[in-house]
């Protein structure tokens, strides 16, 4: 090997620094779920075509590289600072979602150079020089590739912290309230904390802890003697997930929130997320229902034929539940007895009706929790209305955002402008994870902004086009595009004035385009 070949690996070494850090960065943030790093290197060159362009110019001067003399010499180079910048717009630090050095990333950052090495070294055998930018160019492949290499290395890993929260739920032995769905279960495990902390002593899984390790973690720092209750909210990416969160942490009541379209991109269908979320009640003696929705009428049925005991919930008067929310009343019944809540027009009743049903479950009556209904806590970025100091209102719904979350948003935030009399702005990036029904839902919503009489600002490009074509034919107020939040939150607070409502639907991380 000559020196020309060791200066493009010196060159290689350096190129690749940023490039891991950018690849890495993606696969923390998509929770290491291979092949979402390829995913999202995919969405960076179809949403913003410059990024195709220069990816394919990187590609025909890999090839030209293969060339003898000094033309190949430049074509490599070309391609190496092709490279370096890819995708355009991705960096390496991060706005909203930074680098966070973990084990378990330093962990990957080891797999991925031995990858990076391997897979080099074996390009360079076949096409020379050329094959070290090749291999950078396809990092998202080999960073997925190094997902599935450790996904099994991870989890035996991790089994010492969960059999150490195993040991911890054994000696302290409170009552596991365990919480799914598609939409609403931070709010509904809000409210469960709530409501039971003025009879129990209750922790609840903190923030978006709601995966095997992060439930470890809660029951191994925070479950002590004296809790009788922990509420744990379980997520879940597929099919078998949530029966092995059972296994480790065996619900004594269950709840499932909602069956929707959120991570429709990755378990494909509604059925499979009904199957994924019905997983919650196969070790429970109680389940918590709602049963406005088909299928999961059907499954408290099917849970009530296996001897479970079942508490239903509806948000609808009519409905002979055993739990009704009446948004519009604003009352919460239990049987015959009748007490008071304040819902918020951007709130959701059936995430207090499970709450209640919950509390319900576990030996309590309406009277004992009507004292705490009247002071509800808000999520933090989930339909959180503020007020600023001017008067303008802002309605903060920047959390994982979905197509009911964010049509209740929307109404709630309409109905305040026209109280206040002022413009209705909305910013929003749209919603992700909804497979292929993506385009359509961020397309409706589009229009029914246009249908409240709302400025819509639309920010980045992941979902730019569903969000404009909603507009088109409406006669409402042309969007407007940025590809910064910031420069559309500065615009939007211009629009909407003093006496005006802002809605922030939703706040992709910046490794979305």
């Amino acid at each position: 090997m000559n020196l020309t070949y060791w200066i493009f690996v010196a060159v290689g070494i350096v190129i690749a620094l940023p490039t891991a850090a950018k690849w890495l960065r993606v696969a923390q943030r998509e929770h290491y779920i291979a092949p979402w790093v390829t995913r999202i290197a995919w969405l960076w060159l179809v949403k913003a075509p410059w990024n195709l362009g220069l990816a394919l110019a990187a590609f025909v001067n890999i090839l030209a590289g293969y060339s003898p003399g000094s033309l190949g010499i430049i074509r490599t180079l070309i391609s190496f600072l092709i490279v370096l910048v890819l995708p355009l717009g991705l960096s390496v630090r991060g706005r909203s979602s930074k680098l966070a050095w973990t084990a378990r990333l330093k962990r990957l950052l080891v797999a991925w150079i031995v990858i990076v090495l391997i897979v080099g070294a074996g390009l360079s055998l076949l096409i020379g020089t050329a094959g070290i930018p090749l291999t950078l160019l396809i990092a998202p492949i080999l960073t997925d590739l190094a997902l599935v290499i450790l996904a099994p290395i991870e989890k035996r890993l991790s089994r010492k912290f969960v059999v150490s929260a195993r040991k911890r739920l054994g000696q302290v032995r409170p009552k596991v309230v365990a919480i799914t769905g598609s939409y609403g279960k931070t709010s509904t495990k809000g409210y469960v904390a709530h409501l039971l902390s003025g009879s129990f002593g209750v922790v609840a899984s903190p923030a978006s802890f709601n995966n095997l390790m992060g439930l470890s973690r809660a029951v191994n720092e925070r479950v002590v003697p004296g809790t009788e209750v922990f509420v744990a909210e379980m997520g879940v990416y597929g099919t078998g997930e949530i029966r092995e969160l059972s296994k480790y942490f065996p619900p004594d009541v269950a709840a499932i929130t909602t069956i929707g379209e959120a991570h429709l991109a990755r378990m494909g269908s509604r059925e499979t997320i009904f199957k994924a979320k019905s997983e919650i009640t196969e070790k429970a003696g109680t389940v918590v229902l709602p049963i406005d929705e088909k299928e999961l009428a059907g499954l408290a049925e099917k849970c009530r034929a296996e001897g479970k005991r079942v508490v239903t919930v509806s948000v609808h008067p009519e409905v002979p539940a055993d739990v009704v929310v009446d948004g519009d009343k604003g009352t919460v019944s239990v049987g015959s007895e009748t007490a008071a809540v304040h819902i918020p027009n951007v709130g959701h009743a059936v995430n207090l009706a499970i709450a209640v049903g919950i509390a319900v479950a576990l030996g309590l009556d309406l009277k004992t929790i009507a004292p705490r209904l009247g002071a509800l806590p808000d999520s933090h970025h989930r339909a959180e209305v503020q007020q600023a100091e001017n008067g303008l209102v802002v309605i903060d719904d920047t959390y994982n955002s979905n197509p009911v979350g964010a049509d209740r948003a929307l109404h709630g935030a309409a109905e305040i402008a026209r109280e206040r009399g002022g413009n209705l702005v909305v910013v929003t990036p749209g919603m992700v994870e909804l497979g292929h029904v993506q385009y359509e839902r961020n397309r409706a919503f589009a229009a029914s902004v246009a249908a409240a009489g709302g400025y819509l600002f639309a920010i980045a490009r992941t979902n730019r086009k569903a969000l404009v074509d909603g507009f088109e034919g409406t006669g409402g107020h042309p969007v407007q595009t940025f590809d910064k939040r910031a420069d559309a939150v500065a615009a939007a607070l211009d629009q909407a004035g003093e006496r005006g409502v802002i809605l922030y639907e939703n706040d992709l991380p910046d490794h979305y385009p």
